[in-house]
């Protein structure tokens, strides 16, 4: 056995900075190691300097491509020591932005599959094409196009904007339309299918001892979802699936998230149908009564927590993040040891790893 050492990089790979340190022997991968850090900020050490509303633009910042869940995770458990209930109606815009933002954050990871790892300029056109529209959309609610600090303790900062309904039911009749299109020349294109079926496979008993989460956790036939298991904002009055499948190779977790593309559209079209009139927030004091407390949300990339321990003054004595991309990329040496080199980019990006919500 000859061992050479290789560098996957720290150059941006696709999504961020990182490095996977890896060993070969011939062509075959022995050992795989991520290093990761190269984008580390610091954000939890900084949090316990500032008060909770100055932390919530930096706290959304760590996933650009995904920001309202980091966002709701990180006002939920203050909600939660502050005895407040959100309005219904904020709850539902809430979950409303959710949704088009896990839509956004699929497409996006499909398109920085198909550009970059693949070679698949077409898809690369297509997931940024069809994100822009989504992105519109967030900026007539929220103001912005991305990183959005529009969750705030209490409710969210503002109403549906007017033309706002209308514009989101056009545009998910557009990606409706679409939709096969991106199926066709992408996830059943015979190439991409070649390059990914049963390369990378993670085995259910292995997923769940791993402790993946999200797309990758269901992508292995895991039915798991925080949304369904222990629901929060307007989930439990919204009917929807959970898209699972079983083969749990590379092709498997891009299938989950097309499906996802699909269950998040009707889950929009039931909400901005069914929102209830009435406030979008409660006023409540900017101060983090004594105690602790643990959110749980389903990001695009999987159940992400904020734990907060206030001591009864306007900052957090102690901010901790947990995220998807951090959860899954326990998963990566195990699925790189003894497969090609070739197969690296596919795996990895099967992951939809987000290299700045992990170094945090």
């Amino acid at each position: 056995m000859s061992i050479l050492d290789l560098n996957v990089g720290p150059q941006h790979p696709g999504s961020g900075h990182m490095r996977i340190m890896v060993k070969t022997d011939g062509d075959l991968i022995v050992e795989a190691t991520p290093d990761i850090g190269y984008v580390h900020r610091g954000v939890e050490k900084i949090a316990e300097s500032r008060n909770i509303i100055k932390n919530i633009p930096m706290l959304c910042r760590p996933n650009i491509a995904d920001d309202s869940h980091l966002n709701w995770s990180y006002i939920a458990p203050i909600e939660e020591l502050q005895g407040v209930e959100v309005p219904e109606r904020g709850l539902y815009i809430r979950t409303i932005l959710c949704e088009m933002n896990r839509i956004a954050s699929h497409l996006y990871g499909m398109a920085i599959m198909g550009g970059v790892f693949s070679g698949h300029t077409t898809m690369y056109m297509f997931g940024f094409g069809d994100r822009e529209l989504l992105l519109d959309l967030h900026e007539m609610l929220t103001g912005a196009r991305m990183t959005f600090s529009f969750s705030v303790p209490g409710g969210v900062r503002r109403d549906l904007p007017k033309g706002f309904k209308e514009k989101l039911l056009d545009t998910l009749d557009y990606l409706e339309r679409h939709l096969p299109a991106i199926d066709r020349i992408f996830l059943s294109n015979p190439i991409f299918v070649e390059r990914a079926r049963n390369v990378g496979v993670l085995r259910k008993e292995d997923a769940i001892r791993l402790g993946v989460v999200g797309p990758v956790l269901r992508g292995s036939g895991v039915r798991c979802d925080v949304r369904k298991d222990a629901p929060y904002g307007a989930y439990d009055k919204l009917d929807f699936e959970i898209p699972t499948f079983k083969e749990g190779d590379s092709l498997s977790r891009w299938l989950v998230r097309f499906e996802e593309i699909k269950q998040s559209m009707a889950i929009l079209r039931q909400a901005i149908r069914d929102i209830p009139k009435g406030p979008i927030a409660r006023k409540v004091a900017i101060v983090i009564p004594r105690g602790e407390a643990i959110s749980r949300i389903e990001s695009a990339r999987g159940e992400i927590n904020h734990y907060i321990v206030g001591d009864g003054s306007d900052k957090p004595y102690r901010v901790k993040m947990n995220t998807g991309s951090f959860k899954n990329l326990l998963a990566l040496p195990f699925l790189l040891k003894g497969v090609h080199i070739g197969d690296l980019p596919i795996i990895y990006g099967s992951l939809d790893y987000w290299p700045i919500e992990a170094d945090r």
